[in-house]
């Protein structure tokens, strides 16, 4: 009778084994199939998107302002940075982030450049840098757009929308694929700490940023 017991509960302890030593392999064998559906997803995700990269030669970034209320001042910025990142052809989930380098500014006038760079107006010494970070890249019409972002000014950031007209792609001498886009917003540059004449009788408050991009594919 005891060894009869004593036997059942080694096949029972045998067996549990067994049923444990199976489970751990599945486990281990499903962790595997789920890295290697992990990687292979990541992988298609990497291999389909596109990127493009702002072509300095052929961009212009520029904006002009109300003066005394009669006419306007233009100026531009030299030295910037972009890139956009996509999967769908017709881009509508790009992810656009742009950098300008403020203290690049030109108005043509050098005494009025330097003041622009000053506390009154950028601060170039502690906010070097506006950037944008896009959230939306709506298709709307034919090649008509609406692009959604972050801009930062100074130590202000807040939501602002492009109209964007995409001017399609095409190819260089040298065999790179090139997009180009044109874009302009508005913006009130009190909402950005820009606080210089802040009546807007001298220095208008509503700024218009106006972007013409080309975006060079990489290989």
């Amino acid at each position: 009778m005891v060894a009869s017991k004593v036997f059942r509960w080694l096949l029972q302890y045998e067996v549990s084994k067994a049923i444990i030593f199976y489970q751990l392999i599945n486990l281990k064998n499903m962790k595997k199939v789920f890295l290697l559906l992990v990687a292979i997803s990541i992988s298609i995700a990497t291999s389909a998107q596109t990127r493009w990269a702002v072509d300095p030669l052929h961009t212009f970034v520029s904006f002009s302002v109300r003066h005394m209320g009669i006419s306007f001042v233009e100026g531009s910025f030299k030295k910037f940075d972009g890139t956009v990142v996509a999967t769908k052809p017709d881009l509508t989930d790009a992810r656009i982030n742009f950098t300008v380098d403020v203290n690049s500014i030109s108005t043509n006038v050098e005494q009025r450049d330097t003041h622009l760079k000053s506390d009154d107006f950028f601060n170039v010494a502690t906010y070097p840098n506006m950037t944008f970070e896009s959230l939306s890249f709506k298709k709307r019409k034919g090649n008509d757009y609406e692009l959604t972002g972050k801009l930062t000014i100074r130590d202000v950031t807040r939501e602002v929308t492009f109209k964007v007209t995409f001017g399609g792609t095409t190819k260089d001498p040298q065999g790179n694929t090139r997009a180009g886009f044109s874009a302009f917003t508005t913006i009130n540059r009190l909402d950005y700490h820009i606080k210089y004449d802040p009546t807007g009788g001298g220095v208008g408050k509503d700024v218009t940023i106006s972007l013409n991009l080309e975006f060079i594919q990489a290989k």
